[in-house]
């Protein structure tokens, strides 16, 4: 058995190799994670919250990249004002029966929302009804939008201020990529609004 899947492993690390090294060589993409780390600051010093969306596995990330604020990442400091749209079963529940589940995370940033927040907006396909909704309603309303999305980005890629796409057409690569730099655009805003206090 474990003849059979030995390649398949090593064929998984290689692409996820592969997807990270051609991420890190991508000077595009480091200058876009700046402009974001600078406007998820921007927003959060002005009073403002950060949004996250998804669907699946990328509903996930959302309340994964919103716990890392509102909590903590790599130190102690106060935390961050982040709201992952995927939670509330009773609002999600209600919207998708009232509505239709492709309202469900643009009635709530109609409710929330407030001009000068910043919407994380994921979807591998680039193409969720729900997220692309979502995106219109944060436009509507003043909040900038930034979105994750696959090699291709689908309708996405030109509907949000900054978009994200992953070097890969595999599903679970764009998650990895996607998961990465998550962790690493909270690691920046965390960084770069307070200083690690230092242990004793």
């Amino acid at each position: 058995m474990a003849h059979q899947v030995t390649p398949r492993i090593n064929e998984e690390f290689v692409k996820s190799i592969v997807q990270l090294q051609t991420m890190a060589a991508d000077a595009a993409l480091h200058e876009l994670i700046v402009r974001v780390v600078n406007m998820s600051v921007a927003a959060l010093q002005a009073g403002n919250k950060l949004m996250f969306a998804g669907n699946g596995g990328s509903a996930a990330d959302a309340q994964h990249w919103a716990g890392e604020l509102i909590s903590r990442f790599n130190f102690d400091r106060p935390g961050l004002a982040a709201v992952a749209l995927t939670t509330d079963t009773s609002s999600l529940t209600a919207i998708g029966n009232d509505y239709g589940y492709d309202y469900v995370f643009a009635r709530q940033v109609e409710a929330l929302g407030r001009k000068g927040d910043l919407l994380f907006a994921i979807s591998t396909s680039g193409n969720s009804k729900n997220i692309l909704r979502a995106i219109h309603a944060a436009h509507e309303t003043g909040i900038g939008v930034v979105g994750f999305t696959g090699h291709a980005g689908g309708a996405m890629a030109e509907a949000c201020d900054v978009c994200f796409r992953m070097p890969s057409t595999e599903t679970p690569k764009v998650q990895e990529g996607h998961g990465f730099l998550g962790h690493l655009i909270c690691c920046l805003i965390e960084q770069s609004m307070f200083k690690p206090v230092a242990s004793k």
